[in-house]
């Protein structure tokens, strides 16, 4: 197999989509790697690190998916990208169709197999693609919105944590999965006044008795969200249906109603988000201001962090790779039903329900078997 892996063109994505360590493992099993010059250096492996394990370094783009079988990435396609690549060429990258009909159409009209990190499933229900980046993305949220609390900021000018004899900030945290779970497990570390809202009890007992009831658990009704979201300093969106658009929980209305300097950060917003206000911004300009409520929607948050998420998402993403090395693309999805999950479009068809539930398409199932 030929693998092509290309250098991220998203502002200020510094990611890359495999390790020297993958390279060297990929071609000592006799395949062939291409990449893009400068791909690694943002996340502190330079083009010789690639080159010493086995790659071949070349210069643009265009060049690394003529020559690739497969192409590998981080972030989803650019336009040029998909429209370089031929009918047949395996895509594995972060996909998001569902919120973006013309990439999808795109997708479908080059008739290529879109294997997208954010849908690949194991028989549990797990993301194991999405996990590692979800956790960075989760704990990254604190982090950010903090920093944007602060007066030089723009913000209420309040510390999370507080100080003896003064109120500590108060967090509200939308949904309680491995977003929201990492979200909850910082914002605990710096001493806020923490509540954390989703419609899965399971979830918000395992949160209660984990942090022995220091933070509010409440389930995610109308009525709870709303009284949430108006106490809140900051408010985290951590509600993520890979594949399909983000819930809309918090309306317009409500983020009129919002305390004046508050910060909302959506992680969902690559997925539409879940704050009805929320639109995607960038590293270089990651936050705007409605109503007086300070909005970050940076679509690729774990990016702000490039050694630490590249060398997480490749310690996931590597074992599929290989699959689809050693097994070839086909047969790599009819004996690995997780990895055949995370299709989404496949020469031309949707095969992910969800995708084709967003974009009002038909879904065509395992076409490959």
């Amino acid at each position: 197999m030929r693998v092509g892996v290309l250098r991220e063109t998203k502002d200020r994505e510094l990611r890359v989509a495999l390790l020297p360590s993958g390279v060297r493992t990929l071609t000592q099993q006799g395949h062939g790697v291409f990449i893009e010059a400068g791909a690694g250096s943002g996340s502190g492996f330079p083009d010789e690190a690639y080159q010493d394990a086995g790659a071949t370094v070349l210069e643009l783009p265009q060049e690394v998916i003529e020559t690739a079988e497969l192409v590998t990435k981080v972030k989803e396609p650019t336009r040029s990208e998909i429209a370089a690549m031929r009918p047949g060429q395996t895509l594995f990258a972060f996909l998001h169709l569902a919120p973006d009909r013309k990439l999808a159409v795109e997708v479908l009209a080059r008739e290529i197999v879109a294997i997208g990190y954010e849908t690949v499933q194991t028989d549990d229900g797990v993301l194991p693609l999405l996990v590692p980046m979800s956790e960075v993305a989760g704990r990254l949220s604190i982090q950010i919105g903090a920093h944007y609390l602060q007066g030089d900021q723009g913000g209420r000018g309040v510390l999370l944590g507080g100080v003896p004899g003064v109120r500590r900030g108060r967090v509200a945290v939308i949904g309680a999965g491995i977003v929201g779970t990492a979200a909850v497990r910082v914002a605990v570390g710096l001493g806020a006044d923490l509540d954390v809202l989703d419609i899965d009890h399971r979830r918000l007992s395992a949160l209660y008795d984990i942090y022995r009831g220091e933070l509010g658990t409440l389930y995610a009704s109308e009525l709870n969200i709303e009284n949430c979201v108006l106490d809140a300093d900051l408010l985290i969106g951590a509600v993520l249906n890979p594949g399909t658009r983000a819930p809309c929980l918090v309306s317009e209305q409500l983020v009129r109603r919002m305390k004046t300097g508050s910060v909302i950060v959506d992680v969902a917003v690559d997925q539409g988000g879940c704050v009805e206000t929320i639109r995607p911004t960038s590293h270089s300009d990651p936050i705007y201001t409605v109503d007086g409520v300070i909005h970050y929607g940076v679509t690729n948050m774990p990016g702000a962090v490039p050694r630490t998420s590249t060398v997480a998402l490749c310690n996931a993403t590597f074992g599929y790779l290989q699959q689809l090395c050693e097994r070839g693309v086909e047969g790599a999805l009819r004996d690995d039903r997780s990895l055949a999950r995370g299709v989404n479009c496949y020469r031309g068809d949707v095969t992910h329900a969800g995708v084709a539930q967003a974009l009002e398409l038909p879904q065509v199932e395992s076409p490959w078997e």
